[in-house]
């Protein structure tokens, strides 16, 4: 497996509220696990959610006896919405806190994916593949038939998210599982990469030759150059390789 994460505090904010995790090792009962958040919050509050969220969640899977990937993601989740509230209602600098949330292990080939909010994992095989939906406002408009997709890129509302970690006690998770083939590569990102590259600029990127690496920092790089108006997350893992290269 071949692994590289990075994030970036773009070119608009001071502070960076993106957070990745990626471990090729064992994690608990799960074979590896892969988390990338996008905190929300005033001050340094979203910071705090994102970082905060993603070592509740590592240290629930490493505690958790079950060994259904879902099962323990899932109460992983849970567990970290439940520590953002609690952490939210000792300080009232850290009130109304929240972050996104897309995690994935990958059990022999296939990739178990749960994802609250906007940040995405794609698939590229052929072509690339958004896997995750995103819980905004506007793609519910879309998936309505309320809004075209060309329209929901560039639409004001574009960032307002309909679910998050420590919006409310309870959280919605989505989950998806799907069959990985040779060749295959997994992309996981924040909002700060997917509204500043389209699919056909990601496509590209990740069709290319270069090194895991190389394909990351492009990604940045472009990121920043369409207007880098937000932090920059990416997660980029080739499944089916025996290199292992962390960054």
């Amino acid at each position: 497996m071949n692994l590289y994460s990075v994030t970036d505090v773009g070119r608009k904010r001071k502070i960076n509220q993106d957070y990745v995790y990626v471990s090729d090792k064992p994690v608990g009962n799960l074979p590896n696990l892969f988390v990338v958040a996008d905190g929300m919050g005033g001050h340094n509050a979203g910071d705090f959610a994102s970082s905060f969220a993603v070592r509740v969640v590592v240290e629930s899977v490493e505690g958790d006896v079950d060994y259904n990937p879902i099962k323990v993601i899932r109460h992983a989740i849970e567990t970290a919405n439940d520590e953002l509230l609690r952490q939210a209602e000792k300080s009232s600098s850290m009130a109304g806190m929240g972050t996104t949330m897309v995690a994935a292990t990958i059990v022999g080939s296939y990739a178990y994916v749960a994802n609250v909010g906007d940040s995405r994992l794609y698939v590229m095989d052929s072509q690339l593949h958004q896997v995750t939906k995103d819980h905004s406002l506007v793609q519910e408009m879309v998936r309505l038939g309320e809004l075209r997709e060309e329209e929901a890129r560039n639409h004001p509302d574009k960032n307002i998210i309909t679910r998050a970690l420590g919006a409310k006690k309870g959280v919605n998770i989505d989950f998806f599982d799907l069959k990985l083939e040779p060749g295959s590569q997994i992309l996981m990102c924040s909002d700060g990469l997917s509204n500043m590259l389209t699919d056909q600029e990601m496509e590209e990127v990740l069709s290319s030759s270069e090194s895991l690496q190389k394909k990351g920092e492009k990604l940045i790089d472009l990121a920043n150059e369409n207007g880098g108006k937000d932090n920059i997350a990416v997660v980029l893992i080739e499944p089916f390789t025996s290199e292992v290269k962390v960054c």
